[in-house]
């Protein structure tokens, strides 16, 4: 397998499946501020334009964060993402909609408009004007969170899934780019965010 990958969220998602898995594939390293994922080399790959993206052994094109990190299961499911049955599957595809609606979406709205627009500007229509409303969402889906979570060690309960995979990897970016810190008044996920934080899998996707 072959990974196109570069820095940001998305990347370090994909990283840190890998790690967990234990799967090493060739690493690509794409030059996003250097516009080279806008190539018509890369642009040939993948039409988005956006990063990651995995060749798989028999030359299968995967774009997509969480399409890959299904490729993934499917080919390694040990140890699970996702699920070993019908009704854990479910729980976690339940829990990762509800961190993309509530908290991914609205955060990458706000750091794309907001700290991020000299990046994006230029690539995508941006809506400076809807930062901060999409800032004030996203706190609004961090706040739910916190009560979805509970006393879990993990958002489906013991298990640690794709659903927390991407939550953290989400919210260490926020908190470093897109000037959204966790509120410290949110107990259950700062216990929750230093578990996966303690992972090897999360110091790993890093690299």
């Amino acid at each position: 397998m072959k990974l196109y990958t570069s820095t940001g969220p998305n990347p370090r998602i994909v990283k840190m499946a890998l790690a967990e898995k234990g799967l090493a594939p060739e690493r690509i390293v794409i030059d996003l501020r250097g516009g080279e994922n806008r190539q018509p080399d890369f642009l040939a790959l993948n039409p988005a334009g956006q990063l990651p993206v995995l060749v798989s052994d028999d030359g299968r094109i995967i774009p997509e964060t969480v399409a890959i990190c299904e490729y993934l299961e499917e080919i390694h499911p040990t140890p699970p993402l996702i699920g070993t049955t019908t009704a854990e599957r479910t729980e976690t595809r339940v829990a990762l909609r509800r961190v993309e609606q509530a908290y991914v979406t609205p955060m990458l709205g706000a750091f794309r408009y907001g700290p991020g627009l000299e990046i994006f500007k230029n690539r995508m229509r941006c809506l400076p004007e809807a930062a901060e409303g999409m800032a004030a969402q996203a706190r609004d889906g961090e706040a739910w969170l916190e009560t979805l979570l509970g006393a879990k060690p993990y958002l489906t309960g013991d298990r640690f899934t794709l659903a927390d995979l991407v939550l953290y990897c989400m919210m260490d970016f926020a908190a470093e780019r897109a000037g959204l810190a966790r509120d410290p008044a949110h107990d259950n996920l700062a216990g929750w965010f230093d578990r996966v934080k303690a992972r090897p899998s999360a110091e790993a996707s890093l690299a």
